[in-house]
């Protein structure tokens, strides 16, 4: 039994339901541009961290403690997936994520466990979740996520981050049966993970499609579009056989503005826009009917108060206040000074209530 929730305006967001200001958190908010996490960081390599339920709730709560956010996302990495079918990944400094023996060619396919119990290979984000469920009294909604199955299988065979992925989408051209293998052994794990994280106490989930914009419209549909209807689709149905009631799912697919129509009914409760995209007309691309969420342009953090602030009143302005969960377009930088954050976190409120007539 987890401690009763005392702020559930993430959730009523997400689903649709009135609320008396708009909600905000902010991803990559447990990271480096904490001083806290950073000590911990001294002492523990990055993946030991995601592996120690005590450590990724510590991180997970340091945002809290500091600032008013809506809702706390758990501490861990889209790569874990890779990992937890047999792949090795390390994060070296000045490099980002590395993999020691990329898929090449569709053979290494063989390499991989995709049958893979996650209750075993991924059970200490289980633990971290529910770890972190009870060290947060009810002060916020807890966010699961994943990384999606494209974005996944381009860091598989580019061996780490890339501008191009040119390695990845050769595959997409020249071996699309295995492409869809490999990307179909991706998703089967990813729905696993995603039904654990909730049985584990999650009360929302994220999919992050990171390298959507990577692709074109064509690409896209046939490679990562079925995959993230499907994901959607079966997470909750799964829970539902279960007798789980399923929680609110968002959709993260990075520079995919040529496709938010096609997110925006893809089965996730609401779709998540980078800071290319003009809120209003994201608006009448999803519909009514489906929550958004962003999108200020991190670099925007690294302005005076009052910019950052005038920002913030803009982007309210053009999400309004309904159907709408504050965020940034992307991750929070390293260098980002925490007290801007705070500016950021206060004006999202102070904006939307003035907007809803709150006082």
């Amino acid at each position: 039994m987890f401690p009763e929730l005392k702020n559930d305006l993430i959730l009523r967001a997400a689903r649709g339901d009135s609320t008396e200001r708009v909600p905000v958190w902010v991803m990559r908010q447990a990271g480096r541009y904490l001083p806290e996490f950073q000590a911990v960081r001294a002492k523990h390599e990055f993946f030991e961290v995601c592996r120690t339920p005590e450590l990724a709730c510590e991180v997970t709560l340091q945002p809290i403690r500091r600032f008013n956010l809506d809702a706390a996302i758990i501490f861990s990495d889209i790569l874990v997936v890779p990992q937890a079918m047999g792949l090795t990944v390390q994060m070296l400094p000045g490099t980002g994520p590395t993999f020691q023996e990329p898929l090449l060619v569709p053979s290494d396919l063989g390499r991989l466990n995709s049958k893979t119990d996650v209750n075993q290979t991924l059970g200490y984000v289980f633990e971290a979740i529910t770890l972190t469920r009870h060290k947060l009294e009810g002060k916020c909604p807890l966010i699961g996520f994943s990384g999606a199955p494209w974005t996944l299988m381009s860091y598989m065979i580019e061996g780490g981050g890339s501008t191009t992925m040119s390695k990845a989408k050769k595959w997409l051209y020249c071996y699309p049966d295995d492409s869809h293998k490999l990307l179909q052994m991706l998703t089967d794990v990813i729905v696993q993970f995603l039904v654990g994280q909730v049985l584990a106490g999650a009360q929302l989930l994220q999919l992050f499609e990171s390298h959507a914009g990577i692709l074109g419209p064509g690409t896209f549909s046939r490679f990562a579009l079925p995959y993230i209807r499907q994901i959607s689709t079966r997470v909750k149905e799964d829970l539902v056989q279960r007798a789980v009631k399923p929680v609110p799912m968002i959709v993260f697919a990075k520079d995919a503005h040529y496709a938010l129509a096609e997110l925006s009914q893809s089965g996730y409760d609401v779709v998540s826009l980078d800071w290319t995209i003009d809120p209003r007309n994201a608006r009448k691309q999803v519909g009514p009917n489906v929550t958004l969420q962003g999108n200020l342009d991190p670099c925007v953090l690294y302005t005076s108060p009052d910019r950052l602030t005038e920002s913030v009143r803009e982007m309210v302005e053009a999400f309004g206040t309904q159907r709408y969960i504050a965020n940034l377009g992307h991750g929070i930088y390293p260098d980002m000074n925490p007290d801007h954050l705070k500016e950021f976190v206060d004006a999202v409120h102070k904006h939307s209530e003035n907007a809803n007539g709150i006082q």
